[in-house]
């Protein structure tokens, strides 16, 4: 990276080879990684479900009060309508050009929607926000700039919301954690290291970095604000999805599930497997050993239902029926451009 935003050096002969070599290395060490993590947790996740009743788990799953699933679809809707802020927000950081708040939302609920469900999120994310932003000009450097910014901010409500955690409620994480009250508020206090450092980043006056050509600019402070600030409540949001769904006896506090929450969904993200699917059910199922299996595994299922699958299939529909109205407008032009042309004025 050139924090000057000059263009990057001639990277020809030998050094492109270990700069090349040294990328494949790290690509390869990367997806071994994900690919283990992903083996372990599934592994966890069948040995814990081996020990399961399925009648039981049944039970569980049709204990799902109305008022239960009803909360859980609110706090899905209020996550999602946050998370199309993150796009709101980081538009004007990538173009001049006045895209709507509707365009937005629709390129940012699909986009989210399909990419948790289907996982790879830079790749899918940017594919779905392509298909909506290009149509109405913006370009794909933009919109890979505008991806990147979103995660941006993804990763930083996740890390104001566990540092939080750690440092404020350390006890709460350490039913979670399972370290030291002290360890805890020193992972917390490393996280906002982290958060502090990027602000100092985000602060200095050019902000441009080259990246092989590729040029980003960060946004600046007061957006980075705003964004922490909607990364954040979307994390408690999600959190609260699956918090509302646990039974009435859990024992569990709303801290403790967020931090473990926020634990789960990073390894999710990080095994790349589809929403995190068996990641982030293990990592729940260990975390929260204090509520009943059959229940937590009910109210997961729903989580799922609720938080992901809705959700997926709202999304389709939305692409599925713009892409029609858009053809039908296409179609509509074309025929009128017909009769135009057949009756001259």
């Amino acid at each position: 990276m050139n924090p000057d935003g000059a263009q990057p050096a001639d990277e020809t002969g030998s050094s492109t080879g270990g700069t090349g070599g040294r990328r494949r290395i790290v690509q390869v060490a990367g997806t071994l990684a994900s690919a283990a993590l992903f083996v372990i947790s599934i592994l966890i996740l069948y040995h814990v479900i081996g020990e399961l009743d399925g009648a039981e788990v049944k039970a569980a799953f049709a204990r799902a009060s109305g008022e239960q699933i009803g909360l859980a679809l609110l706090f899905t809707l209020l996550s999602y309508l946050t998370l199309t802020g993150y796009d709101w927000v980081s538009l004007p950081e990538v173009t001049t050009r006045r895209i709507s708040y509707s365009v937005a939302a629709l390129a940012s609920f699909t986009s989210y929607a399909v990419s948790f469900t289907l996982g790879f999120p830079l790749v899918t994310a940017a594919t779905v926000r392509y298909w909506v932003y290009s149509s109405v000009g913006l370009g794909a450097r933009a919109i890979a700039s505008l991806t990147l910014i979103a995660g941006i901010t993804f990763w930083l409500g996740m890390g104001l919301v566990l540092g939080f955690v750690m440092v404020v409620l350390p006890q709460a994480a350490a039913t979670f954690s399972r370290l030291p009250v002290a360890m805890n508020i020193l992972v917390g206090l490393g996280i906002y290291a982290g958060i502090l450092a990027y602000l100092l980043l985000v602060s200095r006056a050019r902000r441009q970095w080259v990246v092989q050509g590729w040029v980003l600019r960060f946004p600046g402070v007061s957006v980075t604000w705003r964004q922490m600030a909607l990364g954040a409540a979307d994390v408690c949001f999600g959190a609260a999805v699956l918090y509302v769904l646990l039974p009435a006896n859990a024992d569990i506090s709303f801290a403790t599930m967020v931090a473990a929450y926020v634990f789960a969904c990073l390894l999710g993200i990080a095994s790349h497997a589809p929403g995190g699917i068996g990641v982030f059910e293990a990592v729940i199922l260990l975390a929260l050993p204090g509520v009943p299996r059959e229940a937590l595994v009910g109210a997961l299922l729903v989580y799922r239902l609720c938080y992901y699958l809705l959700p997926f299939i709202l999304a389709l529909l939305l692409l599925g029926g713009r892409e029609l109205m858009i053809r039908a407008g296409v179609l509509q032009r074309q025929l009128a451009d017909a009769q135009h042309a057949d009756h001259p004025p």
